[in-house]
C-alpha cells in the first residue's frame, strides 16, 4: 500500500518529469511544424506515392502545421521529366499537380516558398521551348514571357500558386543571355523569401544576369555570379536587380 506523504512524492515526481518531457519536446515539435522556404536539388516522385516515401527523398518542402506540400518532377521516359507539385493535410494527399508542363522540355520543381496563407511561389526548371503545354500560358503577363532563344540552357520558372488547389495563376521566366548572340544561358534559383509585398530571388547566373529592364549586364570575373532579383509579388515586373562584379 502506497502512504499519503509516498503518493503525494510520487505524484510530484510525476508532474515535474512531465513538464521537463513537455520543455523538452516542445521546441523541437513547434520547429518542425513551420517551413516557409526550402531550394534544393530536384527529387522524383509520383502522385501514387505516400507522404512517407515523398518525405524520404529529401527535397524541397515547405510545411505550416499538419500541412506540408512537396515539389519535384516525374521521370516520364528515359528522356523525360515532368514537374509534379503534391499536398499532404496531416499525412492524407489533398491534391497532386502533374499538368504545368507536360512537353518534351526536361521541367522539374525544385523551389518553394509559402508563409502560410494565400502566398505561395514555386520554382521549375526549363531547358527549351518544345510544343505543347508548358509555362508560357502563365506567364503571359510575366516579367519574361517565355524562355527565348536557344535551347539546353536550364532557366528558371517563377510562380505563384494557389496553396487551396495547386493552380498556378502567375508566372514569369528568369534566365541570362549570353553576351555572344543574345541567346539564353544559364540560371539557377538559391533562395526564396518574401516580405509581404515583394519576392525577392537569389540566385546564380551564368553570362550575363539581366539588368531591372531585361538587358544583360556587363560584368568581370568568371561566372556564375551572385545574383538578386526582387519581383513585385504579381511577377510582372522587377523591381531591382543586382549581381556581384556585375553592373
Amino acid at each position: 500500500m502506497i502512504k499519503y506523504h509516498q503518493l503525494a512524492k510520487y505524484l510530484g515526481v510525476l508532474c515535474l518529469s512531465v513538464v521537463l518531457t513537455a520543455d523538452l519536446v516542445s521546441p523541437s515539435a513547434v520547429a518542425q511544424t513551420r517551413i516557409k522556404s526550402s531550394v534544393g536539388k530536384a527529387v522524383t516522385f509520383s502522385c501514387q506515392d505516400n507522404e512517407t516515401t515523398i518525405k524520404l527523398k529529401n527535397g524541397p518542402k515547405v510545411v505550416n502545421g499538419l500541412t506540408t506540400i512537396y515539389i519535384g518532377y516525374q521521370q516520364v521516359s528515359s528522356i523525360n521529366q515532368n514537374p509534379i507539385l503534391i499536398r499532404f493535410d496531416n499525412g492524407r494527399r489533398r491534391w497532386c499537380r502533374t499538368d504545368y508542363e507536360t512537353t518534351l522540355d526536361d521541367g522539374t520543381g525544385y523551389g518553394l516558398y509559402w508563409d502560410g496563407g494565400k502566398n505561395m511561389y514555386g520554382v521549375f526548371s526549363s531547358t527549351g521551348t518544345q510544343n505543347g503545354n508548358d509555362f508560357r500560358r502563365f506567364a503571359t503577363q510575366g516579367w519574361l514571357t517565355s524562355y527565348g532563344s536557344g535551347g539546353g540552357a536550364k532557366v528558371a520558372v517563377l510562380t505563384r500558386i494557389d496553396p487551396g488547389n495547386g493552380n498556378i495563376t502567375r508566372a514569369s521566366f528568369l534566365s541570362a543571355r549570353k553576351p555572344s548572340d543574345g541567346k539564353t544561358n544559364s540560371l539557377v534559383v538559391t533562395g526564396l523569401s518574401w516580405n509581404g509585398k515583394a519576392l525577392t530571388v537569389n540566385a546564380q547566373s551564368w553570362w550575363s544576369p539581366r539588368r531591372r529592364d531585361r538587358s544583360s549586364m556587363t560584368c568581370s570575373g568568371s561566372s556564375p555570379f551572385q545574383y538578386t532579383v526582387v519581383f513585385s509579388g504579381d511577377l510582372k515586373r522587377v523591381n531591382s536587380a543586382s549581381a556581384v562584379n556585375c553592373r
